[in-house]
């Protein structure tokens, strides 16, 4: 959440209090810019750096990956685009074995689903600073992932008589950073059907065209061309207001557009947590706390839909253990996250083999998904399932379990969706009703711990210029205990139940760890921040009149090095500090002879 100075609330505190989400204001929603790049020509946008040739296409993509079937060898990256794209061994390796389903799932036709794996070194881009600054106004959950790789794939299995194993069995795979789940199965359905009907050629044509785009920095609406065809979208960004988004509108001038897309990243809750749709509250709480899942399911499509449907129901939160839309017994990690010696990690797997069921049985909470295409009636099955009765992947949809949720279950949320069922409401109003719903429980959950730790921000008028910036409390978790008895989830929530008891496992879980260090080094820029706005409103040449030459210079480079250090971190000062200060340290140069003038005015090495 963003820090803004001087909130009535706090008296003379520094950071505003987190509002409810029906109170924000709609204005603090940033303006979306628009980007319009007519087919076959390229675009320059001004705000982006001059750009190396495929800058842009890495912005988007790591490579493009053609994974077939080979008789003697199972599967192998065919093709690689572009050629000069980078993959280690390994990172090849476990993208042959995720891009192809199970033997069992029995996926004929064209299918699509994504996975997730471990980045094998770390590789530095030319566009690497303006993707920082990309990053900083991305939700918590749509920036880009240093550690992994996301793969996206469009596998086709089709009867072929000629071939020796009686398929036709490929894969086209994008590599990415950007959790762009939606937008890139999008843009799959696009150019996969062209690349199985003209091969390479046809791939060589797509990533030109995508070295062409504009980045994708939050906050603007993008035109998209792509093999003829026009993808309209809208980056989200951190300053939206949770629960809405900005619906790209086409226009008059669209004649070209062909696609409209209203999300990039949004899964289909509902579809996914049909199956079990009496649990969807008990897994929310297994998900906020950490708690290692495995989600078994028929296919790669469904696995992979699941656990992305699961991490997103945290949203506005965001999910920082690891999670495998799709894993398989060839995965790297495979021993890690399968070993009996010690207790399952903080992970949500998704997997599809029957080997599973038993490779797996130890673990503490199953999720069994039947096939979502089998939709109409609501799932039947109310109980949590013991474990012992997970024997085999072919065992009942539902959820097994020890866990006793913390919460007392809404039977509110649960009625209501019921009865869309039975009136036939449309999907996608299910799903708002649930996206909603979730998003109202996690801003109730989080709601008081946003405002804990907005009081252990110093007093403004504790930051002096002339001293270093005052250290934030430290987080107390009995002194924040205290605080729920009068400002708890009960404002916001009409949820009962052992919400003391949920906040004591949340704040030793991954989730907490993540979303703390980011709201520390949030607020600590914030102290920057204001510590520098001081410095401006100073007089520093008469403060420095009574100095030594020595004490003059010491206090130049120090400047200077806070100057380096707000720009290297995108502090959130006023507009006009930066270069009012460097006004300020040119003035007190030019009060030093001219030898220390030319020494000073030299560009500092980095």
């Amino acid at each position: 959440m963003a820090l803004q100075p001087g909130p009535e609330e706090l008296g003379e505190q520094v950071v505003e209090e987190p509002e409810d989400m029906e109170d924000q204001d709609a204005s603090s929603i940033s303006p979306a810019e628009e980007i319009t790049l007519p087919v076959g020509q390229g675009g320059e946008d001004e705000s982006e750096p001059l750009l190396l040739p495929w800058d842009r296409f890495s912005a988007w993509l790591h490579c493009i990956c053609v994974v077939g079937f080979d008789l003697e060898l199972g599967q192998a990256v065919e093709v690689i685009y572009p050629h000069h794209s980078k993959l280690s061994e390994k990172e090849k390796t476990s993208i042959c074995y995720l891009s192809f389903p199970d033997s069992n799932s029995g996926c004929l036709g064209d299918t699509q689903f994504c996975f997730r794996f471990r980045q094998g070194s770390n590789r530095k881009s030319s566009l690497g600073c303006f993707l920082e600054t990309a990053d900083r106004d991305a939700p918590v959950s749509l920036k880009r992932d240093q550690g992994h790789y996301y793969g996206y794939v469009y596998f086709r299995q089709v009867r072929d008589k000629s071939l020796k194993r009686g398929y036709f069995q490929k894969s086209l795979v994008l590599i990415s950073r950007l959790p762009y789940v939606t937008f890139f199965h999008s843009l799959l359905k696009i150019l996969a059907p062209e690349y199985f009907d003209k091969l390479e050629p046809c791939l060589e044509a797509a990533c030109n065209d995508i070295d062409r785009w504009p980045t994708p920095h939050p906050g603007r609406v993008l035109s998209l061309p792509i093999m003829g065809v026009v993808i309209k979208v809208r980056i989200p960004t951190c300053y939206d207001k949770p629960g809405t988004s900005q619906l790209v509108q086409s226009t008059q001038t669209d004649s070209q557009v062909s696609i409209v897309l209203p999300t990039i990243h949004e899964v289909d809750l509902f579809r996914c947590f049909h199956p079990v749709f009496f649990h969807i509250q008990m897994l929310w709480e297994l998900v906020l706390l950490g708690e290692p899942l495995v989600v078994m399911a028929p296919s790669p499509a469904e696995s992979s839909d699941t656990v992305l449907a699961l991490i997103s129901c945290l949203s506005p939160l965001r999910y920082c253990s690891d999670f495998r839309p799709y894993f398989t017994i060839h995965d790297s990690e495979f021993k890690e996250y399968t070993t009996r010696t010690q207790a399952p990690p903080s992970v949500i797997l998704g997997v599809t083999n029957p080997f599973f069921a038993k490779t797996l049985q130890h673990w503490p909470h199953i999720v069994r998904i039947g096939d979502m295409k089998q939709e109409g009636e609501m799932a039947k099955q109310m109980k949590v399932r013991k474990l012992k009765n997970l024997k085999t992947l072919d065992c009942k949809t539902g959820v097994y379990s020890a866990f006793k949720p913390f919460l007392n279950k809404d039977e509110d949320i649960l009625k209501q969706l019921q009865k869309g069922v039975q009136q036939k409401r449309p999907s996608a109003a299910q799903n708002a009703i649930l996206r909603r719903y979730f998003l109202e429980l996690t801003q109730s959950f989080i709601i008081p711990l946003e405002r804990y730790v907005a009081s252990l921000m110093p007093l403004q008028k504790s930051i002096t210029p002339w001293k270093s910036p005052p250290q934030l409390r430290p987080f107390l978790q009995d002194e924040f205990m205290k605080t729920l008895e009068k400002a708890g989830p009960q404002l916001t929530s009409r949820l009962k139940g052992d919400w003391i008891g949920l906040y004591r496992q949340f704040l030793r879980c991954p989730n907490f760890d993540g979303w703390f260090r980011n709201r520390k080094r949030e607020m600590s820029q914030k102290l920057d921040a204001l510590h520098l706005e001081a410095l401006c409103e100073e007089d520093l040449q008469l403060r420095t009149l009574e100095h030594t030459e020595v004490e003059k210079v010491d206090l130049v480079l120090k400047l200077k090095d806070k100057l380096t250090q707000a720009e290297k971190n995108h502090l959130p000062v006023r507009p006009g500090t930066v270069s009012k200060l460097q006004a300020h340290i040119e003035a007190i140069i030019l009060g030093l002879p001219e030898d220390l003038q030319g020494i000073l005015h030299r560009p500092s090495t980095p």
